[in-house]
């Protein structure tokens, strides 16, 4: 039977805690500006979804008709958060306290107004790109039937647009918000991409799960890649010693990636039109127009039928 902590259980388990806490700086946040809101960051998502896609997500019923009445209330509740968390993550950026009171920093308030409205003029270019990348998916798969379904269903196309959106943030300056989205479509999709990378037009990612693009990585028009490749840096354990160097590759236009690549180092470019193969391990570049595969594996065939006498055979032959 489970009985109910006493008093002295409770005080002794809270000291230890608060002991702990206090003892470990980097495992807490107790003073300082507030972090943005994870829920309302993924809302912002949401509705601008509604506004990349009219008539795919959120509510049913989108006409011609009342199209501005719908754009202008999504706009208005996208204005406020946005301007709310950038604020947060402004704050934060600049290390200033919100007082016990909850007064906030007006020269961050005015600062995420101005990158807001920014953001905002940005989307219709945004949507120019994502055109291409629905576009790109639809042709690239014959088991798509139409654009809806990989607007609707394809990971892929979520990933990316999220991605976009991140990047405007990211190139506006906007701390934490950027990595909270694409950790957000990640989450969701298993597709790994930074907010920092440069995405050209006419992206094409199939399937997706395990994907990972890292934050220099500059891919251009028309690439295509399929799941678990991988887009990273060549050494990894010097971490924080290459922040700010291009660590990741550059990935030109026309180049198809297929399943299980790995290409890592700031300095290798995969030229226009080569096409690379399923599982290869590559850290220098390679020409245009080149074909990149993996030694084909031996494959060996055990008899494991038995002998004369009930005896196995443990041997094996190469074909």
């Amino acid at each position: 039977m489970n009985r109910k902590p006493d008093e002295s259980d409770v005080s002794a388990t809270t000291e230890l805690l608060v002991k702990s806490i206090l003892a470990e700086p980097k495992l807490q946040h107790l003073r300082g500006a507030s972090f943005p809101s994870r829920e309302q960051v993924a809302r912002a998502i949401e509705l601008l979804r509604q506004l990349i896609f009219p008539g795919y997500f959120g509510r049913n019923g989108w006409t011609s008709e009342n199209l501005p009445a719908r754009v202008a209330e999504i706009v208005a509740e996208l204005d406020a958060i946005l301007r709310a968390q950038v604020s947060c993550c402004l704050r934060y950026r600049e290390n200033l306290a919100v007082t016990a009171t909850g007064s906030k920093c007006e020269e961050c308030d005015r600062e995420a107004a101005r990158i807001v409205g920014q953001f905002f003029h940005r989307i219709p270019a945004i949507r120019d790109l994502l055109a291409a990348d629905v576009q790109a998916a639809f042709d690239g798969d014959p088991a798509a039937h139409n654009t809806d379904e990989t607007i609707f269903c394809y990971p892929g196309v979520l990933a990316i647009t999220v991605q976009r959106l991140a990047h405007e943030f990211h190139k506006l300056s906007v701390p934490l918000l950027p990595r909270i989205m694409t950790e957000w479509a990640h989450g969701r999709t298993g597709i790994d991409i930074h907010p920092g990378a440069h995405l050209g037009r006419g992206l094409m990612i199939d399937h997706g799960t395990g994907v990972v693009i890292g934050e220099t990585t500059h891919i251009g028009n028309n690439v295509k890649i399929y799941q678990g490749v991988t887009l990273g840096a060549l050494a990894p354990g010097f971490g924080q010693m290459l922040r700010g160097q291009k660590r990741h590759p550059t990935i030109e236009d026309d180049v198809t990636i297929y399943a299980g690549a790995t290409i890592l180092g700031g300095e290798t470019v995969i030229g226009k039109g080569a096409t690379i193969g399923g599982n290869v391990f590559i850290t220098s570049s390679v020409p245009p127009l080149n074909i990149v595969t993996a030694e084909p594996p031996k494959l060996r065939i055990r008899d494991r039928r038995p002998k004369r006498g009930g005896e196995f055979d443990v041997g094996g032959s190469g074909i």
